[in-house]
């Protein structure tokens, strides 16, 4: 039975080509998923090796670490790292060097005062020359390092982007004016944020301490041992020796290292599985493709395997031999799979390397073993399991009625138990939509369109009938005889028709999802952002940290400005110490952290819609605070409550609520005035943003006015409500090309599948179109026919996949209703549209092959042909 199965797979090569190609492009997908993933992580961690090479123990100052970044958000309330600090742990035995670390964004403009890299990768650190003159950390590619305030030092790929050389003046921002310094020096980095695209300013110690925390104080100590000490031994005399605080944290480096290396393990992992999560979708509709193959051949080849049952061949025996088959397919296009898989990985590598400029860190591509044994593995048991149900049905033909027929109709019985399995699925998941959008249960959403998506999958030989029918007036009306014949070849076998649908179906079904959710939300968010907020512009930050002190007052002065608000966010503890409350509001008495949110009362009605469901409108001004009821319309405290409050710099207080507001996005959670507030947020900070009401209304000129206002700082970003919507709609349109892409391989996938039932059809019918060319249908009237069955059946699998997108898109809407106000269920009519138009487009270009060879087929030949 081995050598039988191994005849029958070298006799039928050519139909099982794109069975084998289907199955080749899932396991690439799986294994370029583990190489690339592998590859990028070993690399990751060997650079993280890397920075940690010459760190022996490192002190770290959390408090400081905060302050730099959220420019002066924490207060100083614990021991300081200094330079005396840094000087007695120099001094201990066994230390080489000790390392004062002072870091946090800095922004650089280039020559027309754009920001270069993103907010968050916008890294400025001191530079710390040793005896030579140079930093070890920061080799110079360049000129020299930075001496005083008036100098700066950049990494080479940001010099290069801003088009700077040495000598030249580079504007640089923290969170206030741009500071205008001269170019001494670039450098060379291996810190993983500038590596990944973001930017490196380095000013001399004194310059970044006072921009970043306070004169002589340090983020951190990085301490290099000398040759034989030990770790733990200096670990524990640098504890003794640094001051004693919760603030102040001593690790060895390589526990910091190894702290690291499981980040990145975890950052790669959940990108592995994100990416397997789509390769699994690809290699599912490859499923229909192999089952469908399978399928056709044990049909073709019935009175073979009938023979094979009258001279003794068991029911087992039958089944081994396809299951053989179904092996020697999936072993050899996993293999080629794997090596594809590979070539894609340094592709792609290559590919965000090189024109994408993504920067990823150099090393050699990853190969584990355990790549090569699940790809393989992967491919052949996803070709076996779609050749269990063709081979089982193979086993089961009686030998006479094998013999005397080339195909075995499906019996009354198995349809019945088909469709009624399928229908109980579907009404499964449609109850299960239905109660999961109703209770906004994301998994019991999940749940039900996963059981919707398998009873539409069994019923659909049931739906082929009457579906494909709707287009049967219009072909017959436009080709005639060619089009009545393509709409009667389309359901003669609907099981057939339908697995070959059904692997366009999940494209499309989920392809259409993502566009509808998409769509709806960046519709939600447009809504939110043109009634919730009122203000001409907003001003902040664009790493999101805080801005600087003096920003408001610099925006106050601004011409064209006839009404401001700032917008400060800080934490407070509400009931603490067991302060009275005079209403006792569920939770008030504890110690419950809430984050606040301070305004303007005198102005916030200009710059953003207050509502009032209870209480005063005019709260605010009355120095009272509001609470948002949030979608639930439900809040824990009530009008009237005085809540004990303590604020960032430990002041206690209280504040009345004053009112419930109605749910909003510009203004959340607890809404106090800044006048009652500001005056106990942290020493040094700012509000989170501003929003600037024009006299003239959101024109260019008052735009203007608040980036001249504001000292043209790059990380400072003046957005009016046009920038904010398209900022908005990039991020969804971002992730929705993204998912797009990585369902393409899904849609190649059922391409094949079309092509390859098309091409067998047309093999098992040729003995029909010889019939049809000998009484008088022409070579175009038989291209014509094919290409209109295989448009059918796309536009079939197309339309099931759209109607089932917006259903589950609908109920997984439903869910979101608590993150985005008012969502409601958008469809793009002229996207669904497209998606057909594509549907269709696919089934044309994939009967291009079949429908000519038909056509070219001889005409006695194919009459002779059993």
């Amino acid at each position: 039975m081995f050598r039988t199965a191994l005849r029958n797979v070298l006799a039928h090569k050519g139909r099982l080509l794109m069975t084998a190609l289907a199955v080749m492009l899932g396991t690439a997908f799986v294994a370029g998923t583990l190489v690339f993933t592998d590859t990028l992580g070993s690399a990751l961690r060997s650079q993280n090796s890397k920075s940690y090479t010459d760190i022996t123990v490192t002190v770290s100052d959390r408090e400081a670490v905060g302050r730099a970044y959220d420019h002066g958000s924490r207060a100083h309330n614990g021991p300081t790292l200094t330079e005396d600090t840094r000087k007695a742990v120099a001094a201990l035995p066994g230390v080489a060097d000790v390392r004062g670390v002072v870091s946090g964004f800095a922004g650089i403009a280039d020559k027309k005062g754009a920001l270069i890299g993103n907010g968050f990768s916008t890294t400025g650190t001191n530079y710390v020359p040793g005896a030579d003159g140079t930093d070890q950390r920061y080799p110079l590619v360049e000129g020299r390092g930075p001496k005083n305030a008036t100098e700066i030092a950049l990494d080479a790929k940001t010099a290069e982007k801003g088009g700077y050389k040495v000598g030249d003046t580079v504007r640089v921002a923290v969170n206030g004016p741009v500071m205008e310094l001269k170019l001494t020096g670039t450098l060379r980095t291996n810190d993983p944020r500038v590596v990944a695209g973001g930017s490196l300013a380095a000013f001399d110690s004194a310059t970044a301490q006072q921009l970043y925390l306070s004169p002589g104080r340090f983020g951190g100590l990085d301490v290099k041992a000398k040759p034989g000490t030990d770790d733990s031994a200096l670990l524990a005399a640098v504890k003794q020796t640094v001051p004693h605080g919760d603030n102040l944290d001593a690790r060895t480096g390589r526990e910091l290292a190894d702290e690291q290396d499981r980040m990145i393990q975890q950052g790669t992992k959940g990108m592995s599985t994100a990416l397997l999560v789509f390769a699994g979708i690809a290699l599912f509709v490859g499923i229909f493709i192999i089952a469908n193959t399978f399928t056709m051949l044990v049909a073709q080849r019935t009175k073979e395997l009938a023979l094979l049952r009258a001279i003794g061949a068991s029911r087992k025996q039958i089944t081994r031999s396809v299951k053989i088959e179904a092996a020697l397919v999936g072993l050899t296009a996993s293999v080629a799979g794997l090596v594809a898989g590979i070539g894609i990985a340094a592709g792609f590598k290559a590919l965000l390397n090189g024109p994408m400029d993504a920067n990823l860190p150099d090393g050699p591509l990853i190969v584990a073993p355990t790549t090569v044994v699940a790809a393989i593995a992967v491919g052949v048991l996803v070709t076996l399991l779609a050749a269990w149900l063709p081979a089982r049905r193979a086993s089961r033909i009686a030998p006479v009625a094998a013999m005397s027929s080339a195909e075995q109709p499906a019996t009354q019985k198995s349809l019945v138990v088909r469709n009624t399995i399928g229908l109980l699925f579907a009404l499964a998941g449609v109850a299960a939509l239905v109660a999961g959008a109703s209770s906004k249960e994301v998994k019991l959403v999940g749940a039900g369109a996963g059981a919707l998506l398998i009873g539409v999958f069994v019923l659909t030989p049931l739906l082929s009938r009457p579906l494909i029918a709707l287009f049967a007036p219009l072909l017959r009306g436009l080709y005639g005889t060619p089009g009545r014949l393509a709409k009667e070849n389309a359901i003669r076998n609907p099981r057939r028709t339908a697995a070959t649908a059904s692997a366009l179906t999940i494209g499309v079904t989920l392809i259409t999802a993502l566009t509808v959710v998409g769509a709806s939300v960046n519709k939600a968010v447009d809504k939110a952002t043109a009634s919730d907020l009122k203000a001409d512009f907003t001003v902040t930050m664009q790493n999101f940290s805080m801005l600087s002190p003096e920003v408001a007052a610099q925006i106050a002065k601004a011409p064209g400005v006839s009404a401001m608000s700032v917008e400060r966010t800080v934490p407070v503890t509400i009931g603490a110490n067991g302060a009275d409350s005079s209403h006792g509001a569920d939770g008030a008495d504890g110690a419950d952290t809430e984050w606040l949110t301070a305004v303007d009362g005198a102005t916030i009605d200009q710059l953003a819609t207050v509502k009032v469901k209870e209480g005063a409108a005019d709260a605010l001004k009355q120095g009272k605070m509001l609470v948002n009821s949030g979608s639930s319309g439900r809040t824990r405290y009530k009008v009237g409550d005085t809540l004990a409050v303590t604020y960032p710099d430990g002041t206690k207080g209280s504040l009345t609520v004053g009112g419930v507001l109605e749910s909003s996005t510009s203004l959340t959670g607890i809404v106090a005035p800044d006048a009652v507030v500001g005056p106990h947020a942290a020493p040094g900070t700012g509000p989170n943003r501003v929003l600037v009401k024009g006299t003239d209304g959101p024109t260019g000129k008052l735009k203007q006015a608040l980036r001249d206002a504001t000292g043209g700082n790059p990380l400072i970003a003046v957005k009016g409500e046009k920038d904010i919507k398209a900022e908005n709609r990039q991020i969804v349109t971002g992730i929705l090309n993204m998912m797009y892409g990585l369902l393409g391989m899904s849609v190649v996938i059922a391409v094949l599948g079309v092509v390859n039932t098309m091409a067998m059809s047309v093999f098992e019918r040729r003995r029909e179109i010889g019939m049809l060319r000998a009484i008088g249908l022409d070579r175009l009237g038989i291209r014509r026919m094919v290409r209109l069955e295989s448009l059918l059946i796309a536009l079939f699998g197309g339309l099931v996949g759209v109607v089932l997108g917006i259903v589950v898109a609908w109920a997984g809407l439903r869910t979101l209703a608590d993150t985005f106000k008012g969502i409601t269920t958008e469809v793009p009519p002229l996207q669904i549209l497209g998606f057909l138009l594509a549907a269709a487009v696919v089934g044309l270009v994939a009967a291009l092959w079949p429908a000519y060879k038909a056509a070219k087929m001889d005409i006695l030949g194919a009459i002779k042909s059993e």
